[in-house]
């Protein structure tokens, strides 16, 4: 076997930062507290506890004072320097969201990167170069190299993006560095890039929170699903922190103690209570969720030490570990919502009123978004909010909608606090389901201010907290209902529609609410709003949760419905993507036909009609009047023609005489055996 040459590929490499007068570090070497204790606690490459130990590190600054840890790794053999996916993509993970320890053991810049996970995990640090290089002695004894530099950022969700092409280490060199960090600023992600890094990233999530509840639910006795959700709540609230003024919670401030008031619980609350206090949170919100939160936190056998560690810290340990890279790398995604459907998924709870609150999937909250044509001038609410999913969605066009066409950074700033503050408002009965909503809202930036737990067909249509005198000038109405509600959950809609003025309409729900059981809901409505779209959605779109048949029904609010009004019946049975509800599989929702340009041509049918029919037919889109008085016609298909052609009639004989002939060498041959032929 060839023998490596890293101890010359160190050599020379370090040779270099050191003829540029850098202070770097070697393998055992202190660069600060805050890297080696990440390095230290993230597992290793080999995927045991601890012990990260790149070759060479460096903490460099650049002219504006920002710091860039550099982490170096070497490997001395041919074709060793990185192993990518067929993204393009260092491969460190495999299919199914597990480390794929073989190429961060085996390549230089796969090592480089995954040291810089560490630190996107561990540290305040977002923006790391993680450097790998390796090489050869040729025939002649030279030595040959090459060196991979990769970005690895909260921006580029820790994945890492190649910098460019380097023959040395020269761009770290004092004079050159800041127009090394010029080049890294202007490395960008397409928008199509960033959504599938985010698509990888949420199916990440969903094995991450499936193995994190199958170890919790296995091992963690005396824990209840609402302990369970309550704790990873928890956890991540006290590690997320605030810059300068409450610094995240670490494992290593949880002591196992039993003392009255110093238990982990009683740490974990004090934490928890002064990130609320600097979110500057409304007192009764603030009192609500401390409470919901302590009756978990501080219970006497969730803190008792066995052998040194309380079951407390031993959860948390867990959460942070195999969670805390995706919400410190910012992801814009309904976290608890998939914690909740996970975790009562795997409880296999079928009660009528877990049916009730069935989470609506991202990509349907991204649509029915879409569809309530909501902009950054939008004010959203929510009926019947479950984990805030529909607002989350609701949020995040508004803020892209923000960035995409504000240009005043100062601007921009005050814009995304008035979205978060005054432009979300959200209903939510069930109180669990309710602290559930506001740990997600805060998770994804604190748009809490205004969710309410508040039953919707008493609520006055004012602020819930600050302008409680105000009515919320809603103009966008989302909504999932319960669709054991009156009118399978129309009920809700009469009620919003009829306290709006202006907007739009997206709702989710059971189509039988368009046949008949909705009735005096639906005529009521008409008469103040109109039906644009009935839309026949997959009847597995909630998985195996709830297999009913839903529609989508939009409307443009404080519009009476006219007669001659002519309603878009599109049928979307087939959305593009296939589903399957296994609990172990890396991916339960596949895109295997078009399913992204599907969702963009169903917005556009909607909005501009029959013009942009492209991938659908006029067998899938049909426009017609309803009758504004029946409440019962909501759900109509395109007619089907069942007049003969004279193809059907020649296809009919065709078959007709085949099935005949075969009849008759059938019975020929039966004969033949009789006869003994």
């Amino acid at each position: 076997m060839t023998q490596s040459i890293e101890p010359n590929i160190a050599d020379l490499a370090n040779g270099w930062l050191k003829n540029y007068q850098l202070d770097y570090k070697l393998e055992q070497e202190s660069l600060n507290d805050e890297i080696d204790k990440a390095l230290n606690d993230y597992y290793s490459k080999n995927g045991g506890v601890g012990g990260n130990i790149p070759d060479t590190k460096l903490l460099l600054q650049d002219k504006n004072l920002h710091f860039y840890p550099i982490l170096i790794e070497y490997k001395g053999y041919k074709d060793k320097l990185e192993k990518l996916d067929g993204e393009g993509q260092v491969e460190n993970k495999t299919t199914k969201n597990e480390s794929n320890f073989k190429n961060i053991n085996g390549y230089a810049v796969n090592g480089a990167v995954h040291y810089a996970n560490a630190l996107l995990h561990h540290t305040n640090y977002t923006d790391i170069i993680a450097i790998g290089m390796t090489g050869y002695k040729d025939e002649s004894g030279k030595i040959q190299y090459e060196i991979g530099v990769y970005f690895v950022s909260k921006s580029n969700l820790g994945v890492g993006q190649k910098v460019g092409e380097f023959s040395d280490f020269s761009f770290l060199a004092k004079d050159n560095f800041d127009a090394f960090i010029e080049q890294v600023k202007n490395l960008s992600l397409s928008p199509e890039e960033l959504e599938k890094l985010k698509e990888q990233k949420e199916r990440e999530i969903d094995i991450s929170l499936i193995r994190l509840n199958q170890d919790i639910y296995k091992n963690e006795k005396g824990l209840g699903e609402n302990d369970r959700v309550y704790l990873v709540a928890a956890s991540i609230i006290a590690t997320l922190g605030i810059p300068g003024k409450v610094s995240p919670l670490e494992k290593a401030d949880l002591y196992s103690s039993e003392e009255n008031g110093n238990s982990d619980g009683d740490i974990m609350v004090r934490k928890i209570t002064a990130f609320l206090e600097a979110k500057s949170l409304p007192k009764e919100k603030k009192e609500l969720i401390i409470r919901t939160l302590q009756n978990t936190l501080t219970t006497e056998n969730i803190n008792r030490t066995h052998n040194g560690e309380s079951q407390l810290k031993r959860v948390f340990t867990k959460i942070v570990d195999d969670l805390g890279i995706y919400y410190k790398i910012g992801l814009t995604t309904d976290f608890t919502g998939k914690l909740f459907n996970e975790m009562y998924g795997w409880l296999g709870f079928t009660q009528d009123k877990l049916n009730d609150v069935v989470l609506t999937p991202s990509y349907v909250c991204n649509l029915l978004v879409k569809l309530a044509r909501i902009n950054k001038h939008s004010y959203v609410w929510d009926f019947a909010t479950g984990s805030a999913g529909l607002l989350v969605a609701a949020m995040n066009e508004m803020l892209d909608d923000a960035k995409n066409t504000i240009t005043s950074p100062q601007e921009l700033s005050q814009k995304e606090l008035e979205i978060k503050a005054n432009q979300l408002l959200g209903l939510e009965l069930l109180s669990s389901v309710y602290m559930l909503a506001i740990l997600n809202m805060i998770m994804m930036g604190d748009g809490s201010s205004n969710i309410l737990n508040h039953d919707s067909l008493s609520f006055d249509g004012k602020y819930g907290f600050g302008n409680r005198d105000q009515d919320f000038p809603a103009d966008a109405f989302i909504l999932n209902p319960p669709y054991s509600a009156s009118g399978n959950g129309m009920v809700f809609v009469n009620k919003a529609l009829n306290m709006m003025k202006k907007g739009y309409a997206s709702i989710i729900i059971q189509n039988s609410a368009g046949s008949g059981k909705a009735k005096e809901y639906n005529k009521n409505i008409l008469k103040n709003n109109t039906l644009i779209a009935s839309i026949k959605m997959p009847v597995d779109v909630f998985g195996g949760k709830a297999s009913v048949q839903t529609n989508i029904y939009v409307f443009k609010v404080a519009e009476k419905h006219h007669k001659d009004e002519m309603v878009k019946f599109i049928d979307f049975s087939n959305d593009g993507y296939t589903r399957t509800n296994r609990k172990k599989a890396s991916n339960n929702l596949r895109d295997t036909d078009r399913a992204k340009e599907r969702y963009e041509e169903l917005v556009d049918l909607v909005r501009f009609g029959k013009s942009k029919l492209n991938i659908f037919t006029e067998k899938e889109y049909y426009e017609n009047t309803i009758d504004p008085e029946n409440g019962a016609d909501w759900n109509q298909t395109s007619p089907i023609d069942t007049k003969p052609t004279l193809s059907d009639f020649k296809k009919t004989v065709g078959d007709y005489l085949a099935w005949e002939v075969s009849n008759i060498i059938k019975q020929q041959n039966q004969q033949d055996d009789r006869l003994g032929k």
